[in-house]
């Protein structure tokens, strides 16, 4: 999900904590104020839907608060755990590690606290994607040391320890990046820094940022990684094709400026570190096309690969038939992970039907996002880090704890 417009205005305001400790924006004065402060809750909306029915035992999703979270790993088109049992990631994206260090006012978009935790746990959630940022985690010159390199990985470290605690599969996810791009779909041509979203990752950083992250969780089989976020190469150039290349095999791509790292490199970089978590491979278009990713799937000798998508109400692929056609064919052969849903409408109608879609299919999802911004402008799930839901959030929750 691109930035919402107004969030730079919104993080510049907010207090944000990191591993417990109270940080302020620029400008501000630190306080020694708790990461733990509750924060003023609202009513949940009146019209809260209907709970649905329950999914079939054959995929029963993960159960919160469990002792730890289970090993995954792909075994034909379903995710299993240690034991074969078949599992579904069920979860939310907690937003503000892609953009806080970068802007210089922190690590994380409010509180990453055992308490804040628990409120997510408490919707029935059982997976949450974590945004990165790969000039934080390396650590580059231009990143405030107290936000970058080993601070920056040792929060991410934390928030994933706090996550497993809670029975939670943290899925660690690559989404602002360096390099810069003056084509199609342009968010920030004037800089070449990780300040927005790029079409593709880099090779001059990115595979780095990929093998420090592999070696960092290698040994933790209960961390999910996904590669990058919305690949776009498709806007770059009117050659879907090429496009499609681009995103596996990198090099030179058509109205591409830097030199791209291909799945298949950032692929290679996780297994060649020794890393064998499972692996999710967005598809292009915003991960909203998926049509050629069984074509140029990358090989990977662990054989642990699920296919990641991405859907809003305002993307191209926003109804059951595209579903059927373009989607369908891929959850038949491969696991496959709705990494981000949501709507700007500040409701839940059309999350509701992709929800009823994919449970059919037995698939996994995760709304976007557990942030305090505006649900029609984010979009977000929550009004308050107690979880107290947006109308868009009422949706999602309910839909989860009618899951139980």
């Amino acid at each position: 999900m691109r930035a919402p417009p107004r969030l730079y205005a919104l993080v510049a305001a907010a207090v944000l904590s990191v591993v417990g400790t109270a940080l302020v924006p620029t400008g501000a004065t630190a306080s020694s104020a708790s990461a733990s402060a509750t924060t003023t809750a609202s009513v949940a909306p009146a019209d809260a839907p209907s709970k649905p029915s329950k999914p079939s035992k054959a995929t029963k999703p993960l159960r919160p608060n469990a002792a730890a979270p289970p090993k995954l790993r792909a075994s034909g088109n379903k995710l299993v755990d240690e034991n074969g049992a078949t599992r579904r990631l069920l979860g939310v994206n907690r937003s503000g590690g892609e953009f806080m260090c970068v802007q210089g006012y922190g690590i994380f978009d409010g509180p990453v606290d055992d308490a804040s935790v628990k409120a997510i746990a408490d919707w029935k959630v059982n997976a949450v994607r974590i945004p990165l940022n790969e000039e934080c985690w390396l650590g580059l010159s231009h990143i405030d040391p107290a936000y970058g390199g080993a601070n920056y990985i040792a929060a991410v470290k934390a928030l994933v320890a706090r996550l497993e605690v809670h029975g939670i599969t943290p899925i660690v996810e690559l989404h602002w990046s360096h390099g810069t791009y003056t084509g199609g779909d342009s968010h920030c041509p004037g800089t070449a820094y990780a300040t927005c979203q790029k079409p593709m990752p880099n090779a001059q950083y990115t595979p780095a940022f990929w093998t420090s992250v592999a070696q960092t969780f290698k040994s933790d089989p209960a961390v999910v990684f996904d590669l990058f976020n919305e690949p776009f190469p498709d806007r770059a150039t009117s050659d879907l094709t090429a496009a499609w290349k681009c995103w596996r095999d990198g090099g030179s791509c058509p109205g591409i400026d830097f030199q791209v790292a291909g799945m298949q490199t950032l692929l290679n970089a996780v297994r060649t570190a020794g890393a064998k978590n499972l692996v999710l491979i967005p598809g292009v278009a915003y991960s909203n096309d998926l049509r050629q990713w069984l074509t140029y799937k990358p090989n990977d000798p662990a054989g642990n690969l699920a296919a990641a998508w991405h859907t809003y109400n305002f993307n191209t692929c926003s109804s059951e038939s595209c579903f059927d056609e373009q989607l369908a064919p891929v959850i038949a052969q491969v696991p496959f992970v709705a990494g981000e849903i949501g709507e700007n409408t500040c409701s839940h109608g059309y999350i509701d039907r992709v929800m009823a879609w994919l449970d059919a299919k037995g698939a996994s999802y995760l709304g976007w996002t557990w942030n305090t911004w505006d649900c029609s402008s984010g979009p977000s799930l929550i009004s308050d880090y107690n979880g107290t839901p947006t109308n868009f959030g009422v949706g999602l929750r309910d839909h989860l704890k009618g899951m139980q």
